[in-house]
């Protein structure tokens, strides 16, 4: 559910100027000298931030990032500086580097929410919705009028199965919202979830009529169908959808979600690729072509599809998984431990790494090793298995499964 969600997110990409309150530190010089050095640094730091700022402006990402690594190289108290170097990692995605200049930004001016709120961002875009929640709380704190950090908070808490807070956090938008079937959608769920009937009923009531026969509502009730199992009513529902309008986001994705639980590759590959020709930028329905190609014993295309996912999204652990399993059946057992690895790495938890590894040491004659991994195979399965059995029998909250993140 959460690629639903995120359809109406607006990606924050504002630029901070704060060179106006930028503290900038005093030159060891004196007299008449000193007063031109500092005039001629000003002046440069300066045009400098504005050259960033107008690149930003236009989207020249390489010329921006230049001029801001000037406005800090001049002034390393620049806040506006690292903020703004920030905001283009984060237009570029390359998050760890966005996270370490906005950082920086935090600390020297932690009075500005909106280096907090985009600090937030960052997180959330990498689907890491703990260590989003607190820079949003923050912005909530200090503007509790502010609409997106309450609405990103909302969802933060929602995917991570807080639901209480997550109905409360959304529930003050139902003024701005309440025309948005997505809001309607998360906020009856985390109602429903949190034992609140009233605003559970409030808000698919009023899903229900603003959705009224729109190709978003068939998606949206399709999804809703999708994740309870019931793939035939899916299918209907997202078929229904697709036909008002097939190029809708997300509804050719779901419909092969739907077939491929059904074992019906056939049809599930072709709606892959319908949504793979909408949105060419979507890792996951390459990850899931890929899935299908694999099961269908089409390795080549299956490896091919892998690879497309990873480029897009580096840290797709279905992908690495997926790759590990074409090359444990290929015999090439180097870059199926690589790619285990790399699975390992991003989610330890992923049980099915110990199994294909164990898989691999066997096929190797390395036998202690094999049974090694085996043996934390069936042990971390259990677990699951177990905190699974507790969930259904209403000991923890039988959680919300999320669909794959954009």
């Amino acid at each position: 559910m959460l690629h639903l969600v995120s359809m109406f997110l607006i990606f924050s990409g504002f630029s901070l100027n704060l060179c106006a309150a930028t503290a900038y530190p005093a030159l060891a010089q004196t007299g008449k000298t000193a007063q031109n050095l500092k005039s001629s640094g000003q002046q440069n730091l300066k045009a400098a931030f504005i050259a960033g700022q107008r690149a930003l402006e236009r989207g020249d990402l390489a010329q921006a990032e230049r001029e801001f690594h000037k406005v800090v190289a001049i002034d390393p108290q620049s806040a506006g500086g690292y903020a703004n170097l920030g905001v283009i990692y984060m237009r570029r995605h390359e998050w760890e580097q966005a996270l370490g200049m906005l950082h920086k930004a935090e600390r020297l001016a932690p009075d500005v929410p909106g280096i907090r709120l985009n600090i937030g961002l960052a997180y959330y875009r990498q689907n890491k919705f703990d260590s989003a929640i607190a820079p949003f709380e923050s912005v909530v704190r200090d503007q509790p009028d502010s609409a997106q950090a309450r609405y990103l908070l909302g969802l933060c808490y929602f995917f991570t199965e807080r639901y209480q807070q997550a109905a409360s956090a959304l529930e003050p938008l139902w003024g701005q919202q309440s025309l948005n079937m997505n809001y309607l959608y998360v906020l009856g769920i985390a109602a429903h979830k949190a034992g609140r009937r009233e605003l559970d009923e409030r808000a698919i009531s009023r899903l229900t009529e603003v959705g009224q026969n729109t190709p978003e509502f068939h998606l949206i009730m399709g999804k809703a169908h999708l994740n309870n199992g019931d793939n035939d009513r899916a299918i209907a529902e997202l078929k229904a959808a697709a036909g008002s309008d097939p190029k809708l986001p997300f509804v050719h994705f779901n419909l092969g979600l739907a077939y491929l639980n059904k074992q019906d590759y056939e049809r599930a590959a072709a709606e892959f690729e319908q949504d793979i020709a909408v949105e060419p930028d979507s890792a996951f329905s390459y990850d899931k072509l890929g899935t299908v190609k694999a099961l269908e014993q089409q390795d080549e295309e299956a490896e091919k599809n892998f690879r497309r996912a990873l480029r897009l999204d580096p840290k797709l652990v279905s992908s690495h998984i997926g790759l590990a399993k074409v090359y444990v059946k290929e015999g090439r057992y180097s870059e199926g431990l690589t790619a285990l690895r790399a699975a390992e790495q991003l989610s330890p938890s992923d049980y099915s790494v110990h199994n294909l590894r164990g898989q691999i040491f066997q096929r190797l004659g390395e036998r202690q090793k094999a049974k090694a991994e085996f043996e934390t195979y069936t042990r971390m399965m259990n677990a699951a298995r177990e905190k699974r059995g507790k969930e259904l029998s209403g000991e923890l909250p039988d959680p919300q499964l999320a669909a794959e993140p954009e």
